[in-house]
């Protein structure tokens, strides 16, 4: 008897095809949409996930390959487990990533848990990585991407053992040229689809917008500082800023100037220049591990502080409160609170954790 599998279908090609592919390897598919939002009050969506369209666009894919189709309104569980932290860590002058918090609470751990009450042994996602079962160590580990372009890793670091042993990625080995190919090979709809861009609620990538107007948070203007306290300007809002920023400040200056701290308590902005930006030390708190149980001594590991950042060389050493400390070899730049730090070792997922200080 065939496994069964249940696709969490985004309405894109990458989950299409995920479907697809699986049900060409013989298991028993089934896809599942996730409704995020329970209305559309948040604006109009363009090259994000989870919109109505996104919903029938999967529903359409499933009719083709001849699929159920489940739709599961996850919107309370979005709100209070992304949107809520999200604006809460802002409010605490952190640049935190939702997506990584969404992977984690929704797109894993309750799809699974809704998964697995329907009766599926399996779930599977069109995320770029690759899960692999390392006898050795009786882990299941997370590995990068064959394409390293697309490799998503750092935003599934904090998966944990049961969710890598129940979950199957089709597409770590794959190219995106090859998904798109597939998908038009195969007459889907979504075949030209542009790939998600922007965070899912705050299309526009208004933050502090949606700060005020969604979450009921006060942005007020404050004052741009340099380092010294002398006053450089007003700001329109903190929540408006981070870490590394040039653009968009309106400060005239003889050199360009970078957002390097916000202190939320004056609801001041300091600027300064670019060298000011680079930092070789970080901590992180809330660690996953998942290539061992538990981080005991230091470790030799390569390390990425943002997702777009190429991994750098690192040691990683655990502390008596549970948080860790990265040392780089060589200076990084804007190290920022509220974002993720993840370590590798080669193509591995080691681990990862939350920058909460330098």
């Amino acid at each position: 008897m065939s496994e069964s599998v249940m696709v969490a279908m985004s309405g894109g090609v990458d989950s299409s095809v995920t479907a697809l592919l699986l049900q060409g390897q013989q298991y028993d598919v089934s896809g599942a949409t996730m409704r995020l939002f329970s209305n559309d009050d948040i604006g109009e969506r363009s090259r994000t996930c989870c919109s109505l369209d996104d919903t029938e666009d999967a529903r359409q894919i499933c009719r083709r390959l001849g699929i159920r189709h489940y739709v599961f309104n996850f919107s309370e569980d979005f709100r209070r487990d992304v949107i809520k932290p999200f604006a809460d860590s802002y409010q605490r002058g952190e640049t935190p990533n939702p997506c990584i918090r969404c992977n984690r609470c929704l797109k894993f751990k309750r799809f699974l848990e809704r998964a697995r009450l329907l009766g599926f042994d399996k779930i599977a996602t069109g995320h770029y990585a690759r899960i692999e079962y390392d006898g050795g160590s009786g882990r299941w580990l997370l590995k990068k991407a064959a394409d390293n372009t697309k490799d998503q890793t750092y935003v599934l670091y904090e998966m944990t053992q049961d969710e890598l042993s129940s979950t199957l990625l089709p597409l770590g080995s794959m190219r995106k040229a090859d998904i798109r190919e597939i998908a038009e090979t195969n007459g889907f709809i979504n075949a030209k689809k542009p790939d998600s861009q922007d965070i899912c609620f705050i299309p526009d990538g208004d933050y502090a917008a949606f700060m005020e107007s969604q979450m009921g948070v006060c942005c007020p203007p404050g004052k741009f500082v340099d380092e010294s306290g002398r006053v450089l300007g007003q700001h329109k809002g903190i929540h408006h800023y981070t870490i590394g920023q040039r653009k968009g400040l309106g400060i005239a200056a003889e050199k360009p100037l970078y957002v390097i701290q916000k202190d939320m308590a004056s609801n001041r902005v300091i600027l300064g220049g670019n060298d000011r930006l680079f930092s070789r030390t970080l901590t992180a708190r809330d660690c996953n591990w998942i290539a061992m149980a538990s981080l005991n001594n230091t470790l030799r590991v390569e390390a990425k502080a943002r997702y777009s950042q190429t991994a750098a060389a690192a040691a990683v050493s655990p502390n008596d409160d549970g948080t860790v400390t990265v040392i780089f070899d060589e200076p990084q730049r804007a190290l920022t609170a509220g974002q993720a730090v993840v370590f590798y070792d080669g193509d591995v997922v080691i681990g990862g954790g939350t920058i909460c200080g330098g």
